[in-house]
């Protein structure tokens, strides 16, 4: 009975590595992209936070953007009050790195807000510069 409980606890902690991927695996570095939109979700989830922006194309038509970020802990480390400065409705600018499936998802290196204020997304490229 106890190796079934230690190995349990084993996966239990292990599980989140499992969910964890590199960023080459799903993002192309070569491809740097700067969105502009409304923020209208944020998901601070392990072993990513998420957060979801409309963005115009050219023509005008809205299309809602995924943004991966580092982990809910990274973002508070460089920023307390993260959860409360990320305000649904918000205009921001995300630059990162396009998915290399095509999907509207990046793996977000800034976040920058209309006052002027910019954080780092967290993100796992290995060429970003991140705390």
């Amino acid at each position: 009975m106890r190796k079934l409980i230690l190995a349990t606890m084993l996966f239990s902690v292990a599980a989140p590595a499992f969910a964890h991927h590199s960023f080459t695996a799903e993002f192309d570095d070569k491809k740097p992209i700067t969105l502009r939109g409304t923020l209208t979700k944020v998901e601070l989830t392990n072993p990513h936070g998420w957060i979801y922006l409309n963005v115009k194309d050219p023509s005008g038509k809205v299309e809602s953007w995924a943004i991966e970020t580092g982990s809910p802990l990274v973002l508070m480390r460089q920023r307390s009050d993260f959860k409360k400065i990320m305000v649904v409705g918000s205009e921001l600018v995300v630059d990162g790195w396009l998915a290399r499936n095509g999907a509207k998802s990046v793996n977000g290196k800034t976040i920058k807000f209309a006052d002027g204020r910019e954080i780092l997304a967290g993100s796992s490229n290995p060429a970003a510069q991140n705390p």
